[in-house]
């Protein structure tokens, strides 16, 4: 017998009891008197003991009926209170979240954000990885990740919100400006030593040069320094070995403290895209509902204010 035919009859014979008839009870659950009576002698039959004795005016349980009435009762008590749990959980974000980040913009950005979210909703257990790779959301079982940059489409699989675009500046150390000069124009730009990105095949990030109403432009240039991590460029260059373009984000505090100067604030152009990304398939999940609103929120790619030139 399965545990769904075990259950079979139990909520009639609970109204029979607390009713005190068969009448009473077909009312109070809305059938026949005969459905009820069936019901009852099903039941009875299945345990091979009378429940109830029908020979006085009144239904009265018997001992075994008196013994099963209690273990029912608290049976469907007990089914009653899951149910409504489970009701509520379905409302209120909860279990494991696993979520992908960059690397240093996760670091710098994205974690504290997510760290209020974790605040906020305690009952999820985020698993936050950090990395710059492209990834599957599938095949490495996120639930969320935020990309800067990657294709321009997206798979049906995926649900994605553009949250913005990076904002790309030039700056230097004061003291590199102090000792080889302020470039006044894009022509002395490229007579200064350059402190660039790099790739693992080799290759280096291009300078995106936008005058005016002029198309982009993707310079390439020679690097007095080529390195591999966003973070040790902005070292490179509050260490005066050259000249960086670098995203607003990843510079804010250091222009703020004066650590970094903004030079040709005319040459500022559009960067990579933020998106935050998730698998369709969870989307309906409370927890993933809420981590992508909440990123939608209080993620932005580009600061208020990174200070001005000079």
């Amino acid at each position: 017998m399965t545990p769904a035919q075990r259950l079979k009859g139990l909520d009639t014979f609970v109204a029979v009891a607390q009713a005190g008839s068969f009448t009473a009870a077909a009312a109070r659950l809305n059938l026949t008197n005969s459905a009820v009576g069936k019901a009852i002698a099903r039941l009875e039959g299945r345990l091979n003991r009378q429940l109830f004795d029908r020979t006085t005016r009144r239904l009265e349980m018997t001992d075994a009926g008196e013994a099963f009435y209690k273990v029912c009762v608290r049976v469907l008590e007990e089914l009653e209170a899951a149910e409504r749990q489970l009701s509520a959980e379905q409302l209120i974000p909860s279990g494991r979240l696993r979520v992908g980040l960059p690397a240093t913009f996760g670091r710098m950005r994205a974690l504290p954000a997510l760290l209020a979210f974790a605040e906020k909703h305690r009952q999820v257990v985020p698993h936050v990885s950090f990395t710059d790779r492209f990834v599957d959301l599938a095949e490495d079982g996120l639930d969320v990740a935020v990309r800067i940059g990657g294709a321009d489409t997206w798979p049906a699989t995926v649900g994605h919100q553009l949250l913005g675009h990076e904002e790309l500046i030039f700056c230097a150390s004061p003291g590199y400006l102090l000792a080889h000069g302020e470039p006044a124009s894009l022509a002395e730009l490229f007579h200064h030593e350059a402190v660039l990105y790099g790739r693992a095949d080799g290759g280096t990030s291009p300078w995106l040069i936008k005058e005016g109403q002029a198309p982009l432009v993707r310079q390439q240039v020679e690097g007095r320094i080529v390195l591999g991590q966003a973070e040790a460029q902005v070292a490179a260059v509050e260490a005066g070995l050259g000249v960086a373009q670098l995203a607003t984000w990843l510079v804010e505090r250091q222009i703020r403290d004066g650590k970094l100067t903004r030079i040709l604030p005319q040459l500022a152009t559009q960067g990579l895209p933020l998106h935050v990304v998730w698998q369709r398939g969870r989307q309906h999940l409370p927890k993933v509902q809420a981590l992508v609103s909440h990123f939608e929120a209080s993620l932005d790619i580009r600061p208020g204010s990174c200070g001005a030139s000079g």
